[in-house]
């Protein structure tokens, strides 16, 4: 069957893949395995099957997300100092001070020059690519708690329910969007008045990254960095989410490495051409469990100069796992790679996993790692991820407030 993108659908198990050429290939579903840590093949199988269910529901609705497990524990890294920089000696002649001056006006005029043709929009003016993208937000540990609800970016009234629930206000919020939909510019303006940073995951179902890197969808990509930069406010953007994963079009099996990462840094550089410097760009991972194909994410990686931030996807299924079991492997993988702040940007846990313990465990190693937050996925479909309990309830407002305390 196709979904509503036309993209072909399998239930016998197989997969469609892209060749290098373009062509599709059917390959065979031989693993059996599942994407969790060592469980029986039995919830392997349950987890395959909710798995493959939830990515159609939100292929259909745009509005839900879902994943997986497990590892080993990490003492908590923290970014280090940089060096000071290499000082010249000073020189044996001293510069006349009119030369000196003479210099800075002439250096003073070239950046008011190139400041100028700088401000033109199109894909002509050159961009350096080793310049992080500028960004206002705080990269303080235990900074960030966020929710997904269902009816965004459409509504905010599930936020608002989410709020009233649980006495947490929160700082980020997000919304999953389709390649070519529009920034959603009122959501983001009701986010920012209720003191939350928009986060847009921009899902690129069934579209050609290869047609991205060649610049096919620059006048889209341009339209929406045009409408980030208008907004004004911080916005935080993530591009072909859990790509190490095999259940996107864009993920591992799919779509190769290179050249997700070659459209990565092709939508950065657009954005820069724009000068949407307000974007916190978002490299959003799946945690890794090797034994059920989900194999580190360095191959994904764009480069340091290309990220702001690390999102890191994980779910508690069963009452025995933890953070450092869940997260640890992922982020033992991710600081090889990068020092840069690592958010945990979808998480939830089963009620058979026992919610309250769970939700305890989740901000706990939150402070214990240094990790930026969480966004809690708060989604009543297909499995249960709404915070299910007055326990489960008041384990989150503790573990918010305790944050809160930790971050100030």
């Amino acid at each position: 069957m196709n979904d509503r993108l036309g993209r072909t659908v399998l239930g016998n198990g197989c997969r469609v893949s892209s060749t290098t050429d373009g062509r599709n290939t059917v390959l065979a579903d031989t693993e059996h395995a599942g994407r969790h840590r060592k469980g029986s093949l039995r919830l392997r199988s349950q987890v395959r099957q909710y798995r493959a269910r939830l990515v159609a529901f939100r292929s259909r609705n745009r509005d839900g997300a879902r994943r997986t497990p497990p590892g080993t524990p990490r003492r908590t890294l923290r970014r280090t100092p940089r060096p000071p920089p290499d000082y010249r000696r000073k020189g044996r002649v001293k510069v006349a001070r009119v030369v000196t001056i003479g210099a800075a006006v002439i250096i003073a005029t070239g950046v008011a020059v190139i400041a100028g043709v700088g401000g033109k929009t199109g894909g002509t003016n050159p961009v350096d690519p080793a310049a992080p993208p500028s960004s206002a937000v705080s990269h303080a540990p235990g900074t960030y708690l966020g929710v997904y609800t269902p009816g965004v970016p459409g509504s905010y009234a599930g936020l608002t329910a989410f709020t009233a629930a649980t006495g947490v206000r929160p700082r980020v919020v997000v919304y999953y969007s389709g390649w070519q939909e529009p920034f959603q510019v009122r959501f983001a303006a009701m986010a920012s008045r209720h003191g939350a940073l928009p986060l847009v995951q921009i899902d690129p179902t069934g579209v050609s990254l290869p047609a991205i890197v060649s610049g096919q969808y620059d006048v889209y990509l341009r339209t929406y960095a045009a409408a980030v930069k208008a907004f004004g406010a911080p916005v935080i953007l993530s591009f072909g989410h859990e790509m190490n994963g095999d259940w996107y079009s864009w993920g591992n099996r799919h779509t190769s490495p290179a050249v997700f990462v070659a459209a990565w840094r092709h939508i950065v550089n657009v954005f820069r051409q724009q000068r949407a410097d307000n974007v916190t760009w978002l490299w959003t991972v799946n945690v890794i469990h090797k034994g059920g194909g989900i194999p580190s994410p360095a191959r994904w990686w764009p480069g340091s100069s290309y990220v702001t931030w690390v999102g890191i996807d994980g779910y508690y299924y069963r009452p025995s796992w933890t953070f450092a079991s869940l997260f640890g492997p992922t982020i033992k993988a991710v600081r090889s790679l990068t020092l840069d702040p690592i958010l945990i940007s979808e998480t939830s846990v089963a009620p058979a996993a026992g919610q309250p313990a769970k939700i305890a465990d989740l901000f706990a190693g939150i402070r214990a790692y240094g990790l930026l937050g969480l966004v809690w996925f708060d989604v009543n479909r297909i499995e249960d991820w709404q915070l299910a309990s007055p326990a489960a309830i008041a384990a989150f407002r503790q573990g918010a407030t305790a944050s809160e305390r930790h971050a100030s």
